[in-house]
């Protein structure tokens, strides 16, 4: 059993002794105290809060007990059902809702749930915010509605159509070119929401034919849920049998997107929104942003088109935040997430879905040809197992000294910037271990480059 709070919401394995896993006790308590923190925050005893899901099994318990407490709070809730994370980000704003709650747990396997949170902006609530509702959960603050003071419950199924048609309505998708280029395209949602929510996308886009694989909302994944190449076999199988022109693929809650080429290969998803923002940055000049542990290759395209690339440090919150600090025009993080700000600040695999098929309709390229136009990089991603007694901060300052004759970024752990490649390490918050990235032009390189970063934290131990 595991159960992990973090100032973005509370995750953990369904089921075990309250406090242990993702238990109905614990589902309650920190949907009260969310509940409670938004009463507080908006200045209202009935504020409203759009709640969505994604297709896990436990998906319906935990949305009945997450409703039925905010209920109990006298909170409205305008229940999505089955949902994405961006349409949920999306939908808050546009009901001048005060909140939202998604229930998924991301790329976590089946036996994990959890409730992300969401301000009135439909934007992850921050640090301190999220501080806030951890102390909230265990006080005793917590007051219930009486009776003629209970919030009510609506369902809505509008939401769909409403986000795709938010898509089709951004200047830079042409829908009209897709329509010309008559793709092929498999899709590949695990047996989640995106199995409704891409399909529905891609034939509003005029996409001539889609071939659907684990597209049934079940709930039941039929292979590892992050979208990394070992669990893609099957759609590269099916893009090559089809004759596809690329295959989709998304993660559970749907706001990660990689893709497989035509001939079977992955496009690799850090390369999602190198592509991406190549094709925004070619018809919007601007500044662009993703996170320190994000291939390289973003900030050549950005420089190749003559704009400022940003590094901030890990996480959405982050990389939104600064976003916004410099005006980025496209931004995002190198696990296949699009932020897209003319929509919303979160990362949506429906904006990534039509902004990569409107590129390719544009460059006229196979998808495999486009993947080879770009400056090649490989990341390498190791971790290094400490004491928990040994001074994990000390030995990241000895790093960055070391390395002081490079370019040494320390706002989130230590990045070091070579020539032509980088490493990045990063202490983990909840175990003793120094997460290792390392990037260059060579899987070669990039894990030789990894190796000599371990050996030299050993020294330092």
């Amino acid at each position: 059993m595991a159960l992990i709070k973090s100032i973005s919401g509370i995750r953990g394995t369904i089921g075990g002794k309250p406090g242990d896993g993702l238990s109905p006790i614990d589902v309650v308590k920190f949907a009260a105290a969310f509940g409670t923190f938004i009463q507080k925050r908006s200045g209202k005893q009935r504020p409203l809060i759009v709640l969505g899901r994604d297709a896990r099994i436990s998906g319906e318990m935990v949305n009945s007990l997450v409703v039925a407490t905010l209920n109990g709070l006298g909170v409205d809730v305008l229940d999505l059902g089955l949902s994405t994370t961006p349409t949920v980000e999306v939908a808050v704003p546009m009901e001048k809702a005060d909140a939202g709650i998604i229930l998924t747990a991301s790329h976590n396997p089946k036996e994990w749930n959890a409730l992300k949170l969401l301000n009135e902006k439909g934007e992850f609530i921050d640090a301190e915010e999220g501080a806030e509702v951890l102390r909230l959960a265990e006080s005793d603050e917590l007051v219930f509605a009486e009776v003629d003071d209970l919030g009510a419950h609506r369902h809505s199924d509008e939401y769909l159509n409403k986000h795709i048609q938010a898509v089709l309505d951004l200047p830079l998708v042409n829908v009209e070119a897709i329509k010309k280029a008559n793709f092929k395209v498999a899709v590949d949602a695990v047996n989640s929401s995106g199995g409704i929510f891409i399909p529905a996308l891609l034939e509003a886009l005029g996409v001539a034919q889609i071939e659907k694989l684990y597209c049934d909302p079940t709930g039941h994944f039929p292979h590892n849920p992050e979208p990394l190449p070992a669990h893609l076999t099957a759609l590269s199988d099916l893009v090559r049998e089809k004759k596809c022109d690329l295959g989709f693929v998304v993660d559970p809650d749907v706001d990660r997107l990689a893709m497989v080429c035509e001939d079977g290969s992955m496009f690799g998803e850090e390369y999602t929104l190198v592509a991406v923002a190549d094709y925004i940055l070619k018809h919007t000049p601007g500044n662009t942003v993703s996170n320190m542990s994000s291939t390289r290759a973003l900030r050549d395209v950005t420089e190749k088109h003559g704009q400022k690339y940003t590094a901030a440090a890990v996480g959405e919150v982050n990389v939104v935040n600064e976003m916004k600090a410099v005006n980025a025009v496209i931004g995002g993080e190198g696990n296949g997430g699009i932020i897209y700000p003319e929509l919303h600040y979160g990362r949506d695999a429906l904006v990534g879905v039509a902004m990569f098929l409107s590129h390719l309709a544009d460059v006229k390229m196979t998808c495999s040809e486009l993947r080879d136009a770009y400056p090649k990089y490989t990341i390498s991603k190791n971790k290094i197992a400490l004491e928990p007694s040994m001074d994990v901060d000390g030995i990241l300052k000895s790093m960055a000294h070391l390395h002081r004759e490079e370019q040494v970024d320390t706002k989130d752990g230590v990045k070091i910037d070579f020539e032509e490649e980088w490493v990045h390490l990063r202490k983990s918050n909840t175990e003793p271990i120094i997460r290792i990235y390392a990037e260059s032009r060579s899987e070669e390189k990039a894990e030789a480059l990894a190796l000599k970063t371990i050996q030299e934290i050993r020294s330092f131990l």
